[in-house]
């Protein structure tokens, strides 16, 4: 048998692996296997994106289901596949352009696209790479891309139906703009800070005309003023009564407008009146409707004032807003200036400040399409987890807008919308028509504008898969049966794609909907280039290797908890690689080329041998924890608890087998009874045989790895582990080996803990006395005395009744352990010092107390600093309950 390095490289295995894999077609899905499936799709990352931590843990995560599902015996699916990130990419092309002194205008729409696609064919797949890298197992035959010829297919049949429907519809309302990249937006693409941000409440008067009575309206735009129609108040507010009906000169422009009422206007708010901007506010716009007052746009699609602002004309809608609110002063028309906090829209592209903006744009009526959505929580046929995103789902659907699907761009799916230059007729085609149907004409002008880029990724699900077309593939693996994502695109694509899946194949498309955490840095800061805190994964990777990442991402990152991570804490994924390597070579030194596991299951021989290997008992035992970590693994991942599962397995192999079980049958493995040491040797090699299986999913290219080296034993594969059956272990648990084993784990783990508060040097042994124990108990002691010495550090181990004077008491499984220190450990001494660290932390406590009490902290601190109060908080109330433990241990020894 091969002898392992001693310690693990993962750069001389990942690639090599990957590589063997993909050469053995283990990610492939087949449509005609009758076995059972399991279906899964990426979330499409952009085409222009790079990895990122986020990505990270997101695809390990799907990555750990379809690799446990593929052992498991399923026929397993994950479709992978890229999005065109329509805004994303044109920028990425047009900063291209920009550095050429060109831009796309310059090139044409025809020839722009063709350099898109230039691109898309040189960088594009960067970031499919890197997730190889990761050990991605998609099925990478499958790709698809959002808009190649197949999905472009599926996007031309949506909209044609959904017209035909009525469902999608051209209409002029208010629509978010982005000034920057000039296209609209959908409602969830104009995202706002929570909270607000820093701006102010301008105070300005409106004298009445002819001299009549004015009144103060309150605004956060005072640039939007210039197109104001109106002013707006509250039918009830008897401060404006006599207004109602009456005009007042709008200030600058020197406008009459109507005062009317509406009981929309907030009487509370500001000065209980507001004026009304049609054409540049939602609210204003519907209105507007109610009482006949025109829309006028004063603001360009670049965010400069237009004509209709007069002497503000060409100036950018920011330096206009200084100009006016100074000009209003100087007219004695500003009657104050207060701060407020702005509930102000950016594009979620490039962050700019969006401008609610009259437009004529292309809509889908969303709220037929929600019903189904809506019932499918309701019946259960869709669960989210965490489920507090359940309401989120829900209320978003309940009070659906319209959805905004067209963009002024052109990269991405033209709107197969099509114009007859001769009759006006509107034709939506599924195919470029070649004349008008109305009047013959062969003079057809195509919408210039492109469809919103979620417009394809809703349909993900199932055009993957070759819909429209009935292929095999969909019917073999749609629905599917999970999707793992981000929280933050619940409303962008999760909700719409459950609409698209009723509305187009007339079931949901998958059954449950995971939300993984968002990462954060060590600060709790969320992640971004321009905090300079987002690290570069390829760079950790290279550090400390894919399964170190993997691992530690997947165990800091509780379901429905954010992840605060630092590239440093992948020093725990690698600390536990090499542990398991370390164990894996101490398991080659004593097994030889002719142990075979027990109880492994094969291709030839899926179902283990029921017969128990060894009757000594840590081999009892370790099977028996074997047996409930395989069981409660898969129970975890059944229920998405990603991180339970890898904490069960980090308890049990450094743990369970590292620490203890490797030390408990060393004296049988040095010994010379050849007869136990072969039935431990059996065990040694079961164990570590299933446990390559059971951590395959989390940590696939060193399990891969030590798989291969146990192999050379002598034991005939077809397979690599990757296909190699999941664990299956039954009627192996043993209530008297874990009873017995707990025992003496229990009993080293209290005493170590003891010295360790007490600073009890290791190279002192200290006496243990068994207090009016059990006889089993006193057999206990006398078959594992000598080991509990080696670990534990004791002299003597006596029995006694009753424990001795001077001497810490631990109540190990209802038993008294007594460990007599008067002598060993200067107990006065021991006293004051755990005292003054007493005092220590309960001043921490109060001060960080203070803080948390402080409600103005609470409202200005960031939430990750709030969030680090909270956890120094808890890391001091557990420091002190030690301490008041060891206090209690050293009165009784007193």
């Amino acid at each position: 048998m091969a002898e392992l390095a001693k310690t693990y490289d993962p750069t001389a295995t990942e690639q090599r692996w990957y590589d063997a894999w993909l050469a053995g077609g283990y990610f492939h899905a087949d449509e005609h296997d009758p076995r059972p499936r399991f279906s899964i799709v990426i979330p499409p990352p952009n085409v222009t994106g790079i990895l990122h931590m986020g990505h990270i843990l997101n695809n390990t995560l799907q990555d750990i289901l379809v690799r446990f599902h593929r052992m498991d015996g399923r026929n397993t699916l994950w479709m992978p596949g890229t999005d065109h990130a329509g805004i994303g990419t044109q920028n990425v092309l047009e900063k291209q352009l920009a550095k050429e002194g060109k831009t796309r205008h310059d090139l044409g729409r025809e020839k722009f696209v063709e350099r898109v696609w230039e691109w898309k064919a040189q960088y594009g797949g960067t970031i499919l790479r890197q997730l190889k890298r990761l050990g991605a197992s998609c099925d990478w035959a499958r790709e698809r891309f959002t808009m190649d010829d197949g999905l472009s297919q599926a996007v031309r049949e949506v909209f044609v139906r959904l017209y035909e429907k009525g469902l999608i519809y051209r209409g002029q309302r208010i629509i978010h703009w982005c000034v920057r990249c000039q296209t609209a937006l959908a409602d969830e693409e104009a995202v706002t800070t929570d909270g607000g941000e820093p701006g102010s409440l301008w105070h300005i008067r409106y004298p009445g005309e002819h001299g009549g009575p004015g009144l103060v309206v309150a605004t956060t735009r005072p640039e939007t003023m210039l197109g104001d129609t109106g002013v707006a108040v509250n039918p009830d507010d008897e401060r404006y009564r006599d207004l109602i009906g009456k005009r007042v000169i709008l200030p600058l422009m020197q406008r009459p407008i109507p005062v009317v009422a509406d009981p929309m206007v907030d009487k509370g708010f500001g000065t209980g009146a507001v004026k009304v901007t049609p054409a540049h506010d939602a609210n204003d716009f519907d209105l507007g409707q109610r009482h006949n007052l025109p829309p006028l746009s004063i603001m360009t699609v670049d965010g400069t004032i237009a004509q209709a602002g007069g002497v503000y004309a060409g100036h950018d809608r920011f330096d206009a807003r200084q100009r006016i609110v100074a000009d209003l002063e100087a007219e004695g028309l500003l009657e104050k200036t207060e701060p407020y906090r702005v509930p102000i829209r950016r594009c979620y592209r490039c962050d700019t400040i969006v401008e609610p903006y009259l437009s004529l744009q292309w809509f889908v009526k969303m709220q037929p399409l929600a019903v189904p959505a809506i019932a499918a929580v309701h019946s259960g046929r869709l669960r989210l987890i965490p489920d507090r995103w359940t309401g989120v789902y829900l209320h978003w659907l309940e009070n659906i807008r319209d959805w905004c699907i067209s963009r002024q761009l052109w990269w991405g799916h033209r709107i197969p919308v099509w114009y007859c230059d001769d009759c006006g007729h509107e034709l939506a085609a599924r195919t470029d028509p070649d004349f008008c149907p109305t009047c013959n004409s062969a003079r057809l002008t195509q919408d210039p504008d492109v469809l919103d880029t979620w417009f394809s990724s809703w349909l993900w699900p199932f055009s993957t898969m070759g819909w429209p077309e009935d292929t095999p593939t969909l019917r073999r693996f749609y629905p599917t049966d999970a999707l793992v994502t981000a929280a933050d695109i619940i409303f962008f694509w999760v909700a719409r794609m459950v609409m698209a899946g009723y509305e187009f194949m007339g079931e949901c498309p998958f059954q449950d909907v995971y939300l993984n955490s968002i990462v954060r840095d060590g600060q709790g800061r969320k992640m971004s280039k321009s905090l300079g805190n987002s690290p570069d994964p390829l760079d950790i990777i290279d550090r400390y290797g894919a399964d170190a990442m993997r691992f530690t991402i997947v165990s800091i990152a509780p379901v429905g908890q954010d992840v605060r991570y630092d590239p440093d804490k992948t020093e725990f994924g690698r600390n536990f690689a090499n542990k398991i390597w370390n164990a894996a070579r101490f398991a080659l030194m004593h097994l030889g080329d002719q142990i075979d596991p027990w109880a492994a299951p094969s291709e030839q021989t899926p179902t283990p041998d029921p017969r128990p290997p060894s009757s000594l008992l840590p081999d009892r035992w370790i099977l028996s924890r074997l047996q409930a970590t395989i069981a409660d693994t898969r129970a975890a991942l059944g229920a998405y608890r990603f991180n339970d599962a890898a904490s069960l397995l980090y308890r049990f192999i450094w743990g369970e087998l590292c620490d203890w079980y490797l030390e408990l049958i060393k004296p049988t493995l040095y010994g010379a009874d050849e007869t136990a040491k072969q039935a431990t040797r059996r065990t040694l090699a079961t164990v570590l045989d299933q446990t390559m299986r059971l951590l395959h999913p989390f940590m696939p290219f060193v399990t891969e790895e030590l798989w291969a080296v146990t192999a050379e034993g002598g034991r005939p594969r077809a397979t690599l582990l990757a296909l190699a059956p999941w664990p299956q272990l039954d009627g192996l648990q043993d209530d008297k080996a874990e009873a017995e084993i707990g025992w003496v784990v229990d009993l080293v783990t209290a005493i170590r803990s003891v010295r360790a508060e007490m600073n009890i040097s290791p190279a002192t042994p200290i006496p243990l006395t068994l207090a009016g124990v059990s006889a089993d108990t006193r057999t206990r002691a006398g078959r594992w005395g000598e080991f509990l010495k080696r670990p534990a550090r004791l002299g003597d181990i006596t029995f006694a009744d009753a424990p001795p004077q001077g001497s810490v008491q631990l109540l190990v499984r209802g038993e008294t352990a007594a460990l007599p220190l008067k002598g060993v450990v200067d107990l006065a001494a021991e006293r004051t010092r755990l005292d003054k660290e007493l005092s220590k932390v309960e001043a921490d406590i109060k001060r960080v107390d203070g803080k948390l009490g402080n409600a103005d902290f609470l409202a200005r601190a960031p939430e990750e600093v709030v969030e680090g109060e909270r956890e120094k908080r808890d890391e001091a109330l557990a420091r002190k309950a030690k301490i008041i433990e060891a206090l209690e241990q050293l009165k009784g020894a007193e």
